[in-house]
């Protein structure tokens, strides 16, 4: 669909801008735009289950508690503080 929209001559010239550096045509750009504001402005959630878990099956990622107790055993127990 075809919307018509003015958009300020300064914000133009830095969509321009934008587009040229990535090599892609303004409107793909105001498409990308008007996506990911919708998305950041949704009340939708399915995007954390479509990431949860992303890196569950990656070798090279330690477990981040075990990172913690490592970075932490130099350190003295809250106790004796």
């Amino acid at each position: 669909m075809r919307i018509l929209t003015d958009i300020p001559d300064e914000d133009i010239e830095k969509l321009d801008a934008l587009a040229a550096r990535e090599k892609r045509s303004r409107a793909a750009t105001i498409r990308e735009a008007v996506k990911l504001y919708l998305v950041q402005n949704s009340d939708n959630n399915d995007w954390i289950e479509r990431w949860a878990g992303l890196w569950a099956d990656r070798d090279d990622i330690p477990d981040g508690v075990e990172y913690q107790q490592a970075m932490r055993e130099d350190r003295r127990p809250y106790e004796d503080i």
